[in-house]
Formats: structure tokens, C-alpha cells, sequence
């Protein structure tokens, strides 16, 4: 049974919530697999602490709640320093950070890195809101945990009205951005 535990870090305003239900729906929607989500976020909502949490399977999943990720993506500080402690640090575990915003410390294991500067990427895009979708284009393209196909049509399916060519350029410029650095 092939299991993946992905956690998703960083703060309100930054689509971590959203981050993690396109990863979700394009697993479970469009690549015929089991996906849960959950999330958790502060009171304050825009600037606090938040995070998602995804399970994507290709057999039922029975507990919905991520504990140790095999991939950890974090677009903040604070997000890498509260999250990379309960990562897995085996050879398959993975790291994906925002490399503009988070430094890294020592990583233990064998943990694999790569970042991605994401604000940057969607700054070239002219609208920085959309580094959540960059950041799902690179997620693809280096986990191969979603087809990007699937992620594509999740991202069509979730944004607001009015963004999709937008949201679905700085999601291909994220994977682009993955299928060089892969």
C-alpha cells in the first residue's frame, strides 16, 4: 500500500489551506486515489500560524491526521522551525520550503531539501497571492504525488472566478521551475 503524509506550513493569507485542497482533490478527483485533508489555523486567520494536513493513498485511509510527514512543504519561518521536527528524516522524506523566506537549519536523516523562491516566481506574475499555486506546481513536479494534469484541473476547479489563467500560469511556472531542479 503506497501511503503518502503530507503537511503543508506557513501563514494565513498565503493559501496554505487552499495549497492543500487542490494537492487533495487532484489526487482523490482526478488521479482515482484516497486523499483526506485537514487544517488547523490561528484565531487571528490573515498573518497567524497555519498549516494542512493530506493523506493521499491508493487504499482507504482509516486515520485522517498527519503526525510525521514524508513531505513537508513550508512557506515561512516560523512554519519550517514549529513543522521540521516531526518530519520524517528517511531516505524518502522530503523537504519543499520557500526559499526567499525560510533558512534552513540542520536537517537530521537523510531528508532530501529543495526550494523553491515562490513569492519571486509569482511576483513575475504580477500578483504575489498566487506563491500557493506555484508552490503546488513545484510540489507536482518533484513528488510526482499528483499528476500534474490532475493538479491543473483541481487548481481550475478551486480558484476564485476571474483567476483561473493566472492561477494556472503560476501553477506551470512552479512545475517548470520542479522539472529543473529535479
Amino acid at each position: 500500500m503506497s501511503v503518502s503524509e503530507i503537511k503543508i506550513g506557513g501563514f494565513g493569507g498565503q493559501g496554505v489551506i487552499l495549497t492543500g485542497l487542490v494537492i487533495g482533490q487532484g489526487a482523490a478527483l482526478y488521479d482515482d486515489r484516497y486523499s483526506t485533508m485537514t487544517q488547523a489555523f490561528g484565531p487571528e486567520a490573515r498573518g497567524s500560524s497555519c498549516s494542512s494536513q493530506v493523506i493521499i493513498s491508493d487504499e482507504k485511509i482509516l486515520y485522517p491526521y498527519v503526525s510525521h510527514p514524508d513531505v513537508l512543504v513550508v512557506m515561512s519561518q516560523d512554519a519550517y522551525n514549529r513543522f521540521a521536527p516531526s518530519m520524517k528524516h528517511d531516505a524518502g522524506s522530503l523537504l519543499i520550503y520557500e526559499s526567499d523566506m525560510v533558512r534552513l537549519g540542520e536537517l537530521h536523516g537523510n531528508a532530501r531539501s529543495v526550494g523553491i523562491p515562490a513569492t519571486r516566481l509569482a511576483e513575475e506574475l504580477g500578483r504575489s497571492m498566487v506563491l500557493n499555486i506555484v508552490m503546488v506546481g513545484f510540489f507536482t513536479a518533484v513528488t510526482k504525488l499528483v499528476s500534474p494534469d490532475a493538479a491543473r484541473r483541481a487548481v481550475k476547479d478551486l480558484v476564485p472566478r476571474g483567476t483561473e489563467t493566472l492561477n494556472l500560469s503560476a501553477f506551470d511556472k512552479g512545475c517548470q521551475h520542479g522539472l529543473e531542479a529535479a
